[in-house]
């Protein structure tokens, strides 16, 4: 038990809120560090009158997990402008338990460690694990950035789409057909459909002269029959 209420400790108060031990430790202190959970998650949702009187209950039977911590306290406290002892690190366990993971796993059902398997240890041949808090600040940040890559992502893909668009209702078609008169004139040639140069007054005259001959010889037709 002493055992188990130092992992404890030490796995509440971590800083990345991890622990590396062996197998059938880790095994052992999950749902010992688990039912301790959920007394702070009992606290973190009380309502009424007498919240504040089952919370501090609550608590109390929060601390049985841990080393007691008040022990040097007293002697501290009987001595005028004497600085008081600090507190153990199972006081604050129970602290952090009560102000942080209380309400972080408030409408978590259960599952608040995962066990990692990382081997056996050089040595002893002991299969050794880590043993963490879900929802720890490292996947937080994690999480965040996935979202932020995915936001980036997105608003890349609709600027794309937006020059897409925007290229496209300057071209041919943007989804119908662009307007005529917004045509650029290297546009209109470039697919030859441009204005035809006027022809030469000389081309004119000779297509004048040559239709004048062919009116003159079917007249001569008509006359001889």
């Amino acid at each position: 038990m002493s055992m188990l209420r130092n992992l404890a400790t030490s796995l509440i108060n971590a800083r990345d809120e991890r622990l590396v031990t062996t197998l059938p430790k880790a095994k052992e202190l999950r749902p010992f560090v688990e039912r301790v959970i959920t007394l702070s998650k009992r606290a973190a949702g009380l309502e009424g009158d007498d919240a504040a009187v089952r919370g501090v209950h609550l608590r109390r039977q929060a601390a049985t997990f841990f080393h007691a911590g008040n022990r040097q306290q007293a002697a501290s406290t009987g001595r005028r402008n004497a600085p008081r002892a600090e507190r153990t690190a199972g006081v604050a366990a129970v602290k952090r338990l009560f102000d942080e993971l209380g309400e972080r796993y408030k409408d978590r059902p259960g599952g608040y460690t995962r066990i990692i398997k990382l081997g056996r240890r050089v040595g002893d041949n002991a299969e050794l694990a880590i043993i963490e808090l879900v929802d720890n600040p490292r996947e937080r940040e994690a999480a965040a950035q996935t979202e932020r890559r995915a936001k980036s992502k997105s608003a890349g893909k609709k600027s794309a789409r937006a020059s897409k668009s925007g290229e496209a209702e300057g071209g041919r078609r943007g989804g119908r057909k662009a307007d005529k008169t917004f045509e650029k004139e290297e546009t209109t040639k470039a697919r030859g459909k441009g204005a035809t140069p006027e022809a030469k007054d000389s081309d004119k005259a000779s297509k004048g002269g040559r239709r004048a001959k062919k009116t003159e010889q079917t007249s001569a037709e008509k006359d001889t029959e």
